[in-house]
């Protein structure tokens, strides 16, 4: 398997403890829904980018990482666009842009040890309450973290093997391939999760 999307680096977003990266993230979500002005979010889409590619991850592997998500993103703006207004549109498109390329810089700076080690932190209080396992909820998040490098992968390898077989290369035809060995995965995984006990029963 392909490593995490953590990178190595010094910069600022590096040096900020992981706690301090998720109320950021947490708040700068709240405000970013609240906004609805273009003067204030064009700004937010270009300091987030800014952001993100001040983490020193490359404009090539920055877009490569994001594209997908950025796609849906225009996907949703679009018909925002369509049935609502161009205005309504923008402000989706930039909203919701913004928030990604957010994640993608915290992310891009953040190991997976290390979101596991602090969701478990502060889920700790509600385990107390009988309301979730912490150490569940942060092996989660911390797969779904460490499968979207993968899952990256597998879709290049699926488009690939059509090329190479003179196929089109569509989207559509790609998800179920994708889809069936992704959870081909997933249920391997859980396997030897099981097997080794790091699951509470």
């Amino acid at each position: 398997m392909l490593n995490g999307l953590d990178i190595e680096g010094n910069s600022p977003l590096h040096r900020i403890p992981v706690r301090g990266k998720l109320i950021v993230l947490f708040a700068a979500a709240i405000v970013l829904f609240l906004l609805s002005d273009l003067r204030l979010l064009v700004p937010a889409l270009g300091l987030s980018a800014g952001l993100y590619l001040s983490t020193g991850i490359g404009f090539v592997e920055a877009v490569r990482r994001t594209r997908f998500v950025l796609f849906t993103v225009l996907l949703v703006a679009a018909a925002n666009t369509v049935f609502q207004s161009p205005h309504e549109g923008a402000v989706v498109f930039c909203r919701l842009s913004a928030l990604v390329l957010l994640a993608a810089a915290v992310t891009a700076t953040t190991g997976i040890s290390a979101f596991m080690d602090e969701i478990t932190r502060l889920i700790t209080p509600l385990e107390r309450f009988g309301f979730v396992r912490a150490a569940d909820v942060s092996l989660a998040v911390g797969l779904v973290i460490r499968f979207v490098p993968e899952i990256f992968a597998r879709y290049g390898e699926i488009s690939a093997a059509h090329r190479a077989r003179g196929l089109p290369v569509r989207p559509l035809t790609l998800l179920v391939p994708l889809i069936i060995l992704t959870l081909k995965d997933a249920d391997t995984i859980a396997m030897a999760i099981d097997a080794r006990g790091f699951r509470r029963h």
